[in-house]
């Protein structure tokens, strides 16, 4: 539990250098330097994860003893960092204007192989998640649930599992966002018929390549999400201060573009990622002044682990202390519990 002054600041930030005759050249087609990670991430994907999948089928002599290879190396090394790739790319689209098409290359080729279904990710992120914020009308709300409940958890994940894609259907046709919801269900139709064709190529390499990393990330993605809105104040749930945290220092920022940084992603979604640590910094008295929530070493899967265990003893040494406000642990597990509770009727907005 440390004071945020004593924490090194080391979350990536951008730093101007050279640029190589190989960035020089992608500018032609990318809108901003920073983002030639996301070209170089995207290659690493082309060479190491296509032609692992593409092993799987077309060998000609498919082992089960592979399976949990691809999927470790996939897992491990691939699939954050796309995901969040896919993330910073929804907000801020990749390449310019004139080359819009080869911006449907990281949710419709690449997605399907971690887990993503063409244009779902933008449709509720970008069309829902934001613009309700984590309230009620927000379908992966979490103020309705106590948030260190396992149980309550399961029924927030299973909700989604199942009809997510028809809560979010409905959602885009009551609120005449139509354009959003034709190219939702086309997305994830088409991950459908994709899906059932490639299983008459080999059931046994979809089941790996498409089917349990789709139902992998569906969950995670949905842990995290709970561990990003974990922490509520009932007073104030519209307040990103209040219902979101940061996680700072941590490897996960490193390996996915400071998605620790959430509380300034729902405050300026359009932020560059690089940009967020500083600001963090350089603001730090709105964050005292708004009691948020800051952990540092940790990711929002080790926060909803945590939760879900009730391990808060864990969650309290690596509580950040911006100000003097807490002296000892004790006073502020007593204050994350507050913050984990089930918002009561009548706040619930």
């Amino acid at each position: 539990m440390r004071h945020v002054a004593e924490i090194p600041f080391t979350d990536p930030v951008y730093v101007p250098k050279e640029s190589s005759s190989f960035t020089q050249f992608m500018m032609k087609f990318i809108r901003d330097e920073r983002d030639i990670v996301f070209i170089q991430l995207i290659i690493k994907i082309l060479l190491v994860i296509v032609p692992m999948a593409a092993f799987l089928y077309f060998s000609g002599m498919f082992s089960w003893w592979f399976a949990p290879v691809y999927l470790g190396i996939n897992w491990a090394f691939f699939t954050p960092p796309y995901i969040l790739m896919l993330h910073c790319t929804s907000h801020r689209p990749l390449f310019k204007r004139e080359y819009d098409w080869m911006n449907k290359i990281i949710p419709w080729f690449l997605g399907p192989f971690f887990g993503e279904t063409p244009e779902t990710y933008f449709g509720h992120h970008m069309g829902m998640h934001h613009p309700e914020n984590n309230l009620r009308e927000d379908l992966s709300s979490t103020i309705e649930y106590q948030r260190d409940s396992f149980g309550d958890f399961m029924k927030y994940f299973l909700r989604f599992f199942t009809l997510g894609m028809i809560d979010l259907t409905n959602y885009f046709t009551r609120k005449k966002r139509f354009k959003l919801r034709r190219n939702t269900v086309l997305g994830e139709l088409s991950w459908y018929t994709f899906v059932i064709a490639m299983s008459f190529v080999s059931w046994q390499a979809t089941l790996v390549v498409f089917i349990i990393p789709f139902v992998f990330t569906r969950f995670m993605m949905m842990a995290g999400n709970w561990g990003q809105h974990a922490f509520v104040d009932a007073d104030a749930p519209a307040n990103c201060y209040r219902n979101s945290l940061t996680c700072i220092e941590v490897a996960y920022n490193k390996q996915c573009f400071n998605d620790g940084y959430h509380i300034i992603h729902h405050i300026k979604p359009a932020m560059h990622y690089t940009d967020m640590a500083k600001e963090f910094r350089e603001n730090l008295d709105l964050y005292v002044k708004e009691r948020a929530i800051v952990f540092e070493g940790i990711d929002f899967f080790m926060v909803w682990f945590f939760a879900m265990t009730h391990n808060y003893k864990a969650l309290a040494k690596r509580f950040v202390r911006l100000d003097d406000s807490f002296k000892t642990e004790e006073e502020v597990i007593a204050f994350l519990k507050t913050r984990l509770a089930r918002l009561p009727e009548e706040k619930l907005v």
